[in-house]
Formats: structure tokens, sequence, C-alpha cells
């Protein structure tokens, strides 16, 4: 048994933004997949996924009626008989490992699904995305529902805010382009829950609450627009920004022997550095006008490139 395959995701922008009605940009990455399987000889990994699956199957048991009704049955049979899930998504890197499991749980096994090929529109997608949400809640306590919704469908996802989202189209790919985003590894698993409770902390500030809607949130919002009008120029001065911003008013989620990379960065123009996700490890996300340079300049590390200007 094997199912179909349900990609990672990157949030371009929008990271903590987007708990606070800031504008964000999510899109697929196929590089990293995931989809339910059974072994007759099962490996560590899918015993390991077996046992967190029937946990999984347990939390959903318990969901209301009301948003969403599973074939609890045939989920608890296949568990029990060994079905795991087979992710070559990095866990705990911000791309979206515990979404792309909920995308396949759903896809297979909820009565009345919403289903790709429907026409999308924004109350169902507001549907669907509020039972991601309840669904992911069992992995992250507090979830937007948003990694899954964009592991489902598939297609890059525009926030406008909370209650308003649309599927979107990108500028196509330059292959032979210079400027690049790409995803440094830091190396070091980063943990959503302890990151997110840090910024909700923060929030009780005030200095940190105008920051957030002032800068922060201001930059977001004109580098998403700027990313979908392919205005590459105001989108680097404006990426630039943020990643002062975050550098300055988010240190604790950027690993510390990064804080003289992320700097360094801003201050030669050869990339520009921003959260993937939550921060605290996992993936760091990077932007640049040139991918030669930026290669040059952060030799000593793994870069993969999602996206060509």
């Amino acid at each position: 048994m094997k199912g179909p395959l349900f990609y990672s995701k990157i949030l371009l922008f929008g990271e903590y933004g987007i708990i606070k009605d800031s504008k964000g940009l999510s899109i697929p990455y196929s590089f990293y997949n995931g989809a339910l399987k059974k072994d007759e000889n099962p490996t560590d990994e899918a015993v390991k996924s077996n046992t967190s699956l029937k946990q999984f199957a347990n939390h959903l048991q318990s969901t209301d009626d009301a948003i969403v009704r599973f074939d609890i049955e045939r989920l608890l049979e296949d568990v029990n008989s060994g079905m795991y899930f087979d992710s070559s998504i990095p866990q705990g890197y911000g791309v979206g490992s515990s979404g792309a499991l909920v995308a396949a749980i759903y896809d297979k096994y909820a009565f009345d699904k919403i289903t790709v090929l429907e026409n999308l529109t924004r109350e169902k997608l507001l549907k669907l995305k509020s039972i991601f949400s309840a669904m992911e809640s069992f992995f992250h306590g507090k979830s937007s529902g948003l990694d899954p919704l964009n592991s489902y469908l598939s297609i890059p996802i525009l926030i406008n805010s909370k209650d308003n989202i649309e599927a979107t189209g990108i500028p196509a790919q330059q292959s032979e382009g210079k400027g690049a985003v790409f995803l440094l590894d830091s190396g070091i698993i980063g943990e959503t829950a302890p990151m997110v409770s840090l910024f909700m902390e923060k929030m009780k500030q005030e200095g940190f609450r105008s920051m957030l809607k002032n800068q922060f949130i201001k930059h977001t919002d004109a580098c998403v627009d700027d990313f979908l009008n392919g205005d590459i120029k105001s989108l680097f001065s404006n990426t630039k920004q943020l990643s002062k911003v975050v550098l300055n008013h988010f240190k604790p989620m950027i690993p510390k022997q990064f804080h003289e990379l992320w700097k360094k960065g801003i201050e030669t123009n050869e990339y520009y550095l921003k959260l993937c996700g939550s921060g605290g490890g996992g993936y760091i996300l990077g932007f640049t006008e040139d991918i030669q340079k930026a290669k040059q300049a952060l030799s000593d590390y793994k870069l993969e490139v999602v996206y060509n200007f």
C-alpha cells in the first residue's frame, strides 16, 4: 500500500506576522514529500511513525463532528495493521512535516471532503483551514492550519488576513536568473511551541506590539506584494528591511551562531536572511540578487535553491 504524495511547504513571508493579521505567502516545495504506507518488514523509523499515528488517530476521535468526520474504524484498522507516514520532510525545520501528514490523513479518511478539483471558493478554503487547524493542534498545541492546507492543495496560498485567504499564482521562475530564494540548513532542530510562546510573551510589551505593526508587518506586506507583482528591486529593498527588523527584535528566534552571518548579509548586500517558520533552528530562508556570490559568502553551509528570479 502506498498513498498519494504530499509536499512540504515554505512560508516565504508572514512568519509570526500572520498571527497578527499580516499578509503571508506560502508555496509548496516538492523536494520533500511524504505518503502513507504499509510494509511487511517495517524499519525502526516506520515503527516510530506508526506509534505516533496511533496517538494521532485517538486525537482525531475527539475532533468535533460539526467540523469534520472521519472513517475512524478504517483509520484504526490501518494503523493497527502497521500503517505509517513515510516522509523525507525533515522535522523541526519549518517546512511543514506535520502539515503533510495531516493532509494525507484528511485525504484518505475524511467523510464529505473538499477536493482540489472543486471550485475553491474562499468559504471552502477557510473551512479546510479550520479543519486542518483542529487536526494539527495535536502536534503544535495551536495551529493556523495553513501548512496542511498548502500541502493538501499543492498550490501557492496568499494570506490577506486571518479570514481572507486565496489560492494564487506566483511569477514563473527564471531558470537562468541570478536572483534566488534559498534554504540554509542551520543544522539544529527547532521546536515550534517554545518559539511561539516566547513570541506571545513579547506581545505583552507595548513597544514590541508597535514595532510589529509599524515595521515587521509593514515590510512583510510589502514583500508579498512585490513578490507577486514581480517587482524585484523593491522586493530586495523590503527584504533587507525585514531582515534588519528580525535581527533587532527576534534575536531569540535566531540561533546564536547565525547572528553575525545575518548581520554580514545586511552589511554586504550579498544575501538577506529571514526566519523560515518559527525559527529556533531548522532552515533559515535566504534571498539574494546573485546566488553565486551568496554561495561563496556562505560556503561553509549547505544551501538549497527553492526559487529563481
